[in-house]
């Protein structure tokens, strides 16, 4: 490029920047649809990144060894959660049991190291006039061992508390905190469906996988869950292989177990972290895509603002074109100028919209995950210049194409 080209750009840049600047009210409010625009796409898609990246953290933390069996199929055919969860519900009703845990890491040994079981109940919890209703998980001893479930008050309970069924609970860190406050639980006693409790430990906070937090649960040993609730529904197994290589070697291995001991397809699903994984990822992406579709139409809304205020601008400087097109001005130089102004106005505003995105995924961090990433910057950037420059077009045009004579005798 060479210096003149260089210097009158640079010239149009500050006549640009000049006319804005003059007009600083109203180019704010020119940009503040832009502001809105720019501010939810990037805090949504934030969220969005944040929750996938918060769920591959926690299946981080299970190991990249860990399968999981479930009754019937919650991928409903189709690899998503989708129209056929009655599936896994229905199926749900005692198709699998405790003792087929025990058939699988007998006839398996050589590749699988443990395994525990879950069970899902529901109860009112409360402690003095302190209530919460939440969700009952009972597991088996090894559940801290197999889950990477570390307490940080107190101990586990026992093979023994879970032979006996004793009523004996661990707390999520959440409702413990809930509960008790600045109280330590551990052999505390705590109601739970009028029945007494004892308290023995709180677990590390763990959060969930983009669902019910598992800090908000109550641990039981299974065999007290079954006996006071009357349910021997299996959530889930958990089992732990020995070599993340042998996992697909390990997946057929436990459906031909399952298959031996009169199971068939359908009462029950093994998968590893991955597909779950994945089949999260691509609910959360979708989500957030759509999040971001809608939130973006506040861009096309700034974007006609940006077109309306820069046509009237236009009408207002009629003879202020007319006078510099009678200087010499090429109606290149104007298309140009005004080209640069309703850029600005997009990119000033995406920097703003920016700026408050960042500041708000700082602020809801404290409840929610989000994570502002470069992509979503540049993505952001790139779609406010662009509306600025498309929906500016259109002015920019129209005064490049005044005919200086008539502009002269505009009133």
């Amino acid at each position: 490029m060479s210096q003149p080209v260089k210097m009158e750009l640079k010239n149009i840049f500050l006549t640009a920047v000049k006319a804005l600047w003059i007009n600083k009210a109203r180019s704010f409010l020119t940009m503040l649809g832009v502001i809105i625009g720019v501010g939810s796409v990037v805090l949504l898609t934030s969220i969005g990144t944040g929750l996938q990246l918060y769920v591959q953290q926690q299946f981080a933390d299970l190991g990249t060894n860990t399968l999981f069996v479930v009754p019937g199929d919650p991928f409903g055919g189709g690899g998503g959660f989708g129209d056929q969860a009655t599936t896994f519900i229905e199926s749900a009703q005692g198709k699998i049991k405790p003792r087929h845990l025990d058939v699988i890491l007998r006839k398996n040994r050589d590749i699988i190291s443990d395994g525990a079981v879950t069970a899902l109940g529901a109860g009112s919890v409360k402690y003095k006039e302190e209530s919460r209703k939440t969700t009952l998980l009972g597991v088996t001893p090894n559940y801290e061992k197999v889950n990477n479930f570390d307490a940080t008050k107190g101990n586990w309970f026992s093979d023994n508390d879970n032979e006996r069924s004793r009523r004996i609970v661990m707390l999520g860190s959440k409702i413990a905190e809930e509960l008790f406050g600045q109280i330590d639980p551990v052999s505390k006693q705590i109601k739970i469906e009028g029945q007494s409790y004892r308290v023995a430990g709180v677990l590390k906070t763990k959060g969930g996988f983009g669902g019910p937090s598992f800090d908000n649960y109550v641990y039981m040993p299974i065999n007290t869950l079954f006996d006071e609730f009357n349910t021997e529904i299996i959530d889930s197994f958990i089992l732990k292989i020995k070599d993340e290589n042998q996992i697909e070697e390990a997946i057929e291995r436990i459906e031909s177990t399952m298959y031996g001991e009169n199971l068939k397809e359908g009462d029950f699903t093994v998968f590893d972290q991955t597909q779950l994984l994945d089949t999260i990822n691509n609910i959360l992406g979708i989500l957030t895509a759509g999040l971001g579709a809608i939130s973006a139409i506040s861009l096309v809304v700034g974007g006609i603002g940006i077109m309306n205020i820069m046509l009237v601008s236009v009408s207002e400087r009629t003879r202020e074109i007319g006078l510099r097109k009678a200087l010499g001005a090429t109606p290149n130089v104007i298309l140009i100028q005004f080209l640069f102004e309703a850029a600005l106005l997009s990119l000033v505003g995406g920097m703003i919209g920016v700026g408050i995105a960042y500041v708000g995924s700082l602020f809801i961090q404290q409840w929610f995950p989000a994570q502002v990433t470069t992509g979503a910057v540049i993505l952001a950037f790139g779609v406010s210049t662009i509306v600025g420059l498309v929906f500016g077009a259109a002015p920019a045009s129209r005064a490049s194409k005044l005919s200086p004579i008539e502009a002269l005798r505009y009133e």
